[in-house]
Parts: structure tokens; sequence; C-alpha cells
């Protein structure tokens, strides 16, 4: 099977690499030396990518993956359109997917921090080569326009220049026309600091800075007004980037634009502390927290510290999946109401972006569940969404019921989680190491070799985990040093001992969650690390029976037929799922005679296989399934199946779904509007339109009835009177007006079979009455008739 490779190399000897050096200077997030220090107390920094190696193993052969993958693109194809829209002939066809789409440029910008990342990494030229091309060529796009401007999209200098001059439209994820500039702009600016950071590169902070000032102009008269309209739109980590630049370059300029970039929406409440996160767009939302962070460790300002903490904690603890990952169909649902629905769910761009605020409060405040966090979020998700053979990486849907990776193409998908999949597994060695002025902490256990410059000390963590229970640290000492050495005693240990020299220590974890070694080292100590590991369970706080499995910090899924729906379990006479276990290999597990494949306790009982998450390729599996305990299941079997055949039924009539209000979604189904915009409410995204109208494209079986089904707020009234137009021809005129108050509530509108005959799609047409409002529509899906 495709995962036994994978399984091979975590247990597989393990090899010493070249340490190649790199000047670095010490720095919370950076390599480069910044002129503007933190305001506040970094409790401890992080190590370079230059200073740490990985050594075989299963991330080892990930970023070994990306390698190959980041040589085999073309730099001139990302360039494309950036030389067309400076007047430029282009020296190669542009790629596919997103990369020829509205938001063209994004992955340009992922694509210059990944190979800037993969060089500090592994020190080959070949990656400073590429980003140096591209800083080249992007000059030459500066100069050709005359300024600071960089984009790739179509129309955007008309579109700026709009926005310039305060004419300002956002439907959420469009801004005048383009979709989501200010988010692209993020990561061209982001990659090109990444460039100067990684590989020293002076023209890339030169042409960064030609493009900021530009920015800087480009806003410079917009009213506090306009700036929250125009932050409607979807616009990344501007803030955290504007930071940045400030802190690099000392400009006060880009300090007070990081500031301007707060949407007033989302930060105030959570500056006072207030969860307002339920239907949110989710990964809209984080970029934004991470340039909180940025901003109060260069002001001090609490405020920023709040919201940025405070989040964190709202996140973690009521919206994240055994995973590591949150959101189902890309938004925030109600706090810790997670069980339902369960698709698209778990965007990996979400967790590349909490991985990164994470680094930032672990740096304030460095105590083990920040790392227990990132270690089930690394392994289990950012590892999780690359294929083990391919390299080729994932969007979403990892947690669905059941589920099937969908990788993206090498050269035509260059989605979102494309342009950060680039950059996830270029930097593993990212937090493994951190270090205060005389500890060294180790937060996860990956094989590794650590070069800790400033102390002559090298330090070699050879570890069988996830698979095995053992870890080895070598010291390497120019010289005796006294260290205390803060060890990660992990949540999901059973039990942790350290030994010193084949010595066992006695040790117990202090209250940040470290077990603490204080002593003299020399050449050849050797630390070694006994971490106990079991089975246990993570279950939703909404549906305590659904359930996933894990041993140790390894999520489990276990691996489905093709067409077969995720098996209910019923645990054994003791009620006691796990007992039913047994080991099968280094991280395999058969659970024995406690499945029911259909759902139904209609025949015996069956085995089910175990492996972990991150070894999956193109299986069909599911992660979490429901679990009875046998009392349990005889009070509940009849609702629960007649549950489970109400919604087989529906997903089997469906013939096509639209997330309305959600950005992907409606752009695949070709969405446009005219004075409508989009919200969120009860945990729900909606969209409606006043005096106006939106309309989309619904796929239809030309040869059988079909049926429109919308779902609207029943509270919702007051001139909500519009019809629904298929192909044109009004189907039916709706009046909401208090039709059910204080729930949701579906409408099934018949298509006349005449408007679908023969056909593949329809577009469907909310239009509003004169003075009324369109919708709000929560959800819309077309249906065989039955």
């Amino acid at each position: 099977m495709r995962y036994t490779s994978l399984f091979k190399s975590l247990t597989c000897g393990l090899m010493a690499c070249l340490l190649i050096s790199i000047t670095s200077a010490d720095s919370l997030t950076m390599n480069a030396p910044d002129k503007i220090a933190p305001k506040v107390d970094i409790a401890v920094q992080g190590f370079g990518l230059e200073d740490v190696r990985l050594l075989d193993g299963p991330f080892k052969d990930a970023m070994d993956r990306n390698a190959k993958w980041l040589l085999d693109l073309e730099p001139d194809r990302f360039l494309a359109w950036f030389r067309k829209e400076a007047n430029l002939e282009p020296k190669a066809e542009v790629y596919g997917g997103w990369e020829s789409r509205g938001v063209a440029g994004h992955c340009l910008g992922h694509y210059l921090s990944a190979c800037a990342m993969m060089y500090a990494a592994t020190g080959e030229a070949v990656y400073q080569e590429r980003t140096d091309y591209i800083v080249d060529e992007l000059a030459a796009c500066q100069d050709a326009s005359g300024s600071g401007y960089l984009s790739a999209f179509p129309g955007g200098q008309k579109a700026f220049a709009e926005v310039s001059r305060g004419e300002i439209r956002s439907a959420g994820f469009d801004l005048n026309g383009i979709w989501v500039p200010w988010y692209t702009q993020h990561k061209i600016i982001a990659g090109l600091q990444d460039t100067y950071r990684y590989t020293k590169n002076p023209k890339a902070l030169a042409v960064c800075t030609r493009h900021m000032d530009w920015i800087v102009e480009l806003l410079k008269d917009l009213t506090p007004e306009q700036w929250q309209k125009m932050l409607d739109c979807e616009h990344g980590g501007m803030n955290e980037v504007c930071a940045d630049m400030y802190a690099t370059t000392g400009n006060k300029a880009y300090l007070e634009l990081a500031k301007k970039f707060y949407d007033e929406s989302v930060l105030e409440p959570l500056s006072h502390r207030q969860d307002s996160l339920a239907g949110l767009h989710a990964n809209t939302q984080i970029p934004k927290i991470i340039g909180a962070a940025r901003i109060y460790e260069l002001t001090g300002d609490d405020k920023f510290e709040t919201i940025a903490s405070f989040f964190w904690d709202t996140v973690i603890n009521h919206y994240t999946f055994a995973n590591g990952g949150n959101s189902s169909n890309e938004a925030f649902g109600k706090p810790d109401q997670m069980a339902e629905p369960m698709h698209d769910t778990t965007e990996t761009c979400n967790t590349y972006n909490m991985l990164k605020l994470t680094r930032h409060l672990y740096a304030w405040h460095p105590t083990a569940q920040y790392m227990d966090y990132y270690e089930r979020a690394l392994l289990n998700h950012i590892l999780a969404h690359q294929h083990p053979e391919t390299g080729m990486v994932m969007y979403k849907g990892f947690l669905d019921m059941p589920a099937k990776k969908g990788f993206c193409h090498p050269t035509d998908s260059f989605w979102c989680c494309v342009g950060t999949g680039m950059e996830n597994h270029t930097k593993y060695a990212e937090a493994i190491y951190a270090a205060d002025a005389d500890s060294l902490y180790v937060n996860l256990f990956i094989s590794s070799k650590l070069n800790w410059r400033n102390k002559g000390v090298t330090i070699t963590q050879e570890t069988e985990l996830p698979a095995g229970d053992m870890t080895t640290l070598s010291f390497s000492c120019k010289k005796p040093t006294e260290l205390t050495l803060k060890i990660r005693k992990p949540a999901w240990a059973n039990g942790m001992t350290i030994s010193l020299n084949g010595t066992e220590r006695i040790s117990e974890a202090m209250a940040d969650g470290y077990l603490m070694l204080k002593h003299t080292f020399r050449n050849s100590d050797v630390v070694g690390l006994k971490t106990s590991m079991k089975l246990h369970r993570s279950t939703l706080p909404d549906k305590p029976v659904r359930t996933a499995f894990l041993y140790g910090p390894t999520l489990l899924a276990a691996p489905l037929q093709e067409g077969q729906m995720p098996p209910l379990l019923v645990a054994g006479s003791e009620g006691d799922i796990l007992k039913s276990f047994t080991q099968t290999g280094p991280l395999a597990f058969t659970a024995s005679k406690v499945a029911y494949p259909d759902g139904k306790q209609g025949r015996k009982p069956e085995d089910l296989g175990f492996i972990p998450l991150f070894a999956i390729a193109d299986e069909p599996y599911t992660v979490y399934m429901d679990v009875f305990a046998p009392d349990q299941w005889k009070t509940q079997q009849a609702a629960y199946e007649a549950e489970q055949q109400k919604i087989r039924e529906l997903e089997a009539n469906s013939v096509d779904i639209l997330l309305i209000g959600q950005m992907q979604p409606e752009r695949d189904h070709n969405l446009t509007s005219e004075n409508s915009t989009v919200g969120q409410f009860n945990g729900r995204t909606w969209r409606h339109a006043y005096d106006g109208w939106f309309e989309f494209d619904m796929k239809v079986l030309g040869d059988e009835p079909m049926d429109l089904q919308c779902t609207y707020w029943g509270s919702d009234r007051s001139r909500r009177t519009f019809d629904i137009l298929v192909d044109g021809v009004k189907i039916t005129t709706q009046t909401l007006n208090a039709n059910k108050p204080d729930e949701f509530y579906d409408e099934i509108y018949p298509v006349p079979e005449k408007l679908t005959k023969d056909k593949t799609n329809v577009r469907v047409r909310f239009q509003a009455h004169p003075d009324n409002t369109a919708g709000g529509l929560y959800g819309v899906r077309m249906l065989k008739r039955q």
C-alpha cells in the first residue's frame, strides 16, 4: 500500500547531515537584523532554519518531496502576468488554476517564501538563485510601470485608483471587481520580506520598500469610514507585513499603515474578550490576529496582546478538531457546535496560520500547552496534507464522514492551500527548539541536529516518535557548558522518564509543563527520554458519541471501501471501546468485532483497521465515527438510524450544493450580483440584495425533475419580497415575514421540467422587488424530485 514506505521511514536508522554555516541575528521570527527591537519581553528565542538540520524521518521525507516540487516549478510562469500588467512581454505561459484567475500572483509570493526558507533549511544555492531571479524580474516590472506597483491580476491599477479616490465597493471577497487584492498583496510583500530575511538579498528589501511606499501613498487620503468599508474585503495579513516592514526599516509610516489595517468588526470584540467568530470565514480572520500579535510586540499596546491571546484560547478550546484544524465549509460554526455539518473540514491554510500565531504566543509565555497544540497540528494536519509519494498537497475535507483526500495538480491548481503548502514543508525545523540565556527548550520530538552557535554546543536528536517511545539527545561541546535542559512533557504522555549517560534522573514537570535537567554538559553526554504512549479518544463537545482515536500524538484513521459510509462502533460488554483495540504494527491497530459497516446492527459486527491519518493517500477513510456503549445503543438505535437515513437520502438526492456567502463555492458557481452583501448570523453565512439581485449557476439533471431547496431564517421580516428565476423565467415569488420564528427552515420550489430538459446547469437569480430585499439566503441545493 502507499503508506508502507512512510511506515518504514518512521523506524529507519538515522544519518548525520552536514551543517552549513549561515550568519544570522537572534530574533523572534526573522533571520535578518531589525532596526526596531520588540517593546515587550520576549521570553524565548527561536533558532533560525539555518541552525537546525532535519535528519531522516517522516518530516525530512516530506521536506525532500517538497524540495523537488519547488525545483520543478518555473519562476517565469509565476511571473507571466506580472510582466503583462507592467506592459512587458511574458517569458512563459501563466500557470493554470487560481494563477490564471482574479487572485493571480498570490502563489509567486508563497513561492518566494518557500524557496528562501528552503535555502536556509538546506544551504543549497539553487533556491537562492530562484529568489534572486524573481526579485530582479519584479524590479524590472516596477521600472517598467514607473512606480512601486506590483500585481498580476488584470484590472488592478484601475481598481486601486478607484479605492484611492474613496470609491469603494466590496461584497466580502471582492474589492472593486478584483478578487481579494490585498490578500494577494500580502503574499507578495511577505515573499519579498522572507527573501531578504533568509537570503540576505538587499534588492528584495529595496523592491519591497518601493512597493510599500506606493501603498502608503495610495491609501493616505482614505477616511476611517472608507478604511472599514475597504476592510470588508478579505485582506490577509496586511497588518502583519506592514508591522514587519516597520521593524526592518524603522519607517514609522509602515507602523501607522499596520494600525489602519484594523478590521473593527472582528478585532474590537476580541479586544474586549468577546467571541463573535460564529459564521465568519475562518482563515480571513487568523492573519489579522497574527498582525495584532506583531503590533503588540513592536508597540507594547496590551490591547493587541488581548486580541491575540483571547483569539487563540477561543479557537483552540471551542473550534478545534482532533487534527488541530478548524472550520467546516471554511467557516467557524457556533462555539462547541462541531458535529454538523462535517463538510469541507479543516482548511489547511487555517492551521498554517494558527501555527504562526502559536509561535508568537509561545515566545511571550513558553508553556507546554502551546507546543502540545503545535505538535498535534504539525503531525496530523500539516504532514497529513501532503501526498506521501507525489508531494502534492490538499486543501480541505480531512475529517468529512466519509473523507477522501483531494490533492492538487502540480501546475493547474494553485489554491490558497497550495501556496501555504509550498511553505509548510520547508520549515518543520522552526519550533523544535527554543532558548533563553541559559536554557534550551526541546519542544518537538523530530530527528534533527541543532547548532547552538553562541554556546558552542551541537545537539543531535534521534527519535523513534511517533512510532516508538525512545528519544536521545547527544551533545557535542567545544568546552564544558552549564545548561538547563527543559524538555516538554507531552499532554498525551502516559509517563516520561529521563536518563543522563544511562543513569535515570528524577524529574517532575514544572508548572510550565517542562521537565528540567540542569547539568554541565560535555562531549558525548547523552540524554535519554522514554515517553510512554497509549490509545486515547477525542470527542466532539456537542455530540460526545462522535469519536476520533489517537495513539500518543498520532491521529488514527480507518480506511474504507469506495462508497462505504463510516461505520458505527458499539463497545463490548464493558462499555470501553479501547479494550477492543489490538496493536498490529508500529502505528497500526485493529478494533475487533465492534464495527457495523452499514451503520446498523443488522448483522454481526466486524473488525475495523486503523492507520495514521498522515499515512493515508488515495483511499477513502474516516477519522470520526459514532461510538456507543451497549445500553446506550439500545435506547438510541431507532432515532440514530432514522437521522442517518435522512442524511443519506438528502445527500443521495442532492445534485448540487452552493455554500452561499463562501468565497470558493461562490466562485465555483459563477455568482454575480448587484447591491448584494454577505454576513453571518447564528453560526451561518447569508447573502441578500437590497433593491438588487444575485445569481449563480446550479447543476441539474436534464432527464429528471428538479426541485430548488432554499434555507431561510424564520424570523426575517420587513420588506423582504423577491422573485426567484431560473434561466430568466420566474418560478416563484417569496415573501419572508417571520414565517417560522427563531428557527432555520427550508422551502422547496419545483423547477418546471422544460427549464432543465437536456441541460447540465441553469442560472438561478434572486431578484428583489423595488425597495425590498432578496433574502437572506442561508443555503441552496438542487435536488432530484421525490
